[in-house]
């Protein structure tokens, strides 16, 4: 059976070839597969020589010291750690100012917080799903401890203006009893945007291995060094990295993530242009379609990503109708749920619309013919489905 055109790379991307060779020769006997943490033979010191590594290479993606790349399972444990580590040290005292449209691994994260006595601040997205710097400034108060923002909307793709917000965040705490920490979940910007944790003025940056061509499982949180006695860890038992965040380290996944940061960082100059061309092809193939618009920003949004209403249609109906293409509704954290998007809703669309949406995301592997024939699908399916 001929297998669907993949356009769901904001759910996950394959692994690349080039990981997983590098990933198989740390499984075997005769790879590196011992425990990093065993540093009485030679075993564990080539293991821990190609986790750091590893670390290196992740730090050269994110622009920082290798120091201050904390492993974890993915971004949804990094997000964890960000929001429940600074609290925890705080005593569970303070303010949040986080966003409706974020993913659910901060959204929850913040509720269970709200449960602890944090007070949280719920800022509404626009139109677009973007949240201004302006709506962080009017939400700012004196016992404000974090501030927690997604870098690209996993739904949408819109692209948060980070850097203003870091650059504020850092303005605001010089005088301040504290500082108001900046925490960005970057899983959907690492490997498609430049990420330079320096110049967006970041404290704290979650990161997931599978979104840029990695193995699942595995990711880190980027914790700058002057805030690390600031984080209280989530997980007990051993100490590792650095006492932040406990746990045998999976020598396997953590050399794919380094050899998939590194393949992100040589490759994105030219890799990405070419994704947002095919991508701006696939929009302008099916724009044209009674009652379709784009949700989101046409501006601010990462290469990869186009969520399109079908205004009109039953979104179910559609996706299965869609059986030549893999594509999603929303998050795939969210995607057997048949309530409507609370992305989109929080943008403003009506229930009706929020259900008959699309979110197409393409990437390394999309080609040009597989656009096409996307395109081609898509029209013949809607049409169907509004003359039927």
């Amino acid at each position: 059976m001929k297998k669907p055109i993949y356009l769901d790379y904001a759910a996950t991307t394959p692994v690349d070839p080039d990981v997983a060779q590098a990933m198989c020769g740390c499984l075997t006997m005769d790879g590196v597969f011992a425990n990093p943490a065993s540093r009485s033979h030679i075993y564990g010191w080539q293991a821990e020589e190609q986790v750091e590594t590893a670390r290196g290479e992740v730090a050269d993606l994110l622009s920082c010291d290798s120091r201050e790349v904390v492993w974890t399972s993915g971004a949804t444990e990094s997000n964890n750690l960000a929001l429940k580590g600074v609290f925890e040290k705080a005593g569970y005292r303070g303010h949040l100012i986080t966003s409706l449209a974020e993913h659910k691994a901060v959204i929850d994260p913040a509720k269970w917080l709200a449960e602890k006595g944090v007070e949280v601040t719920w800022l509404q997205p626009d139109a677009s799903g973007l949240v201004a710097l302006e709506q962080v400034k009017a939400a700012l108060r004196p016992d404000t401890r974090l501030v927690s923002l997604m870098h690209v909307n996993n739904e949408t793709g819109s692209v948060t203006p980070v850097a203003e917000i870091g650059e504020f965040c850092r303005e605001v705490s010089e005088g301040r009893p504290h500082e108001v920490l900046f925490h960005v979940d970057a899983a959907q910007s690492v490997g498609k945007l430049p990420v330079d944790v320096n110049q967006l003025q970041v404290d704290l940056l979650s990161l997931s291995a599978h979104k840029f061509y990695g193995p699942k499982g595995v990711g880190a949180l980027y914790v700058r060094r002057k805030i690390q006695p600031l984080l209280a860890p989530i997980m007990h038992g051993g100490g590792h990295e650095r006492g932040m965040r406990s746990g045998t380290l999976p020598t396997h996944q953590l050399v794919g993530m380094g050899a998939a940061a590194r393949l992100s960082r040589e490759r994105l100059t030219d890799e990405m242009p070419r994704i947002a061309l095919l991508r701006d092809q696939l929009w302008a193939g099916i724009a044209d379609l009674p009652g379709v618009r784009r949700n989101g920003s046409a501006d601010l949004v990462s290469p990869i990503h186009l969520n399109v209403c079908f205004s009109g249609l039953d979104g179910e109906a559609l996706q299965l109708s869609l059986r030549e293409l893999a594509v999603s509704s929303g998050s795939a954290c969210t995607s057997a749920s048949i309530e409507p998007s609370y992305v989109l809703k929080a943008m403003g669309l009506s229930d009706a619309d929020a259900h008959s949406s699309i979110r197409f995301s393409l990437g390394r592997f999309t080609s040009r013919d597989d656009v096409e024939m996307a395109v081609v699908h898509i029209r013949n399916v809607v049409l169907q489905l509004q003359s039927g």
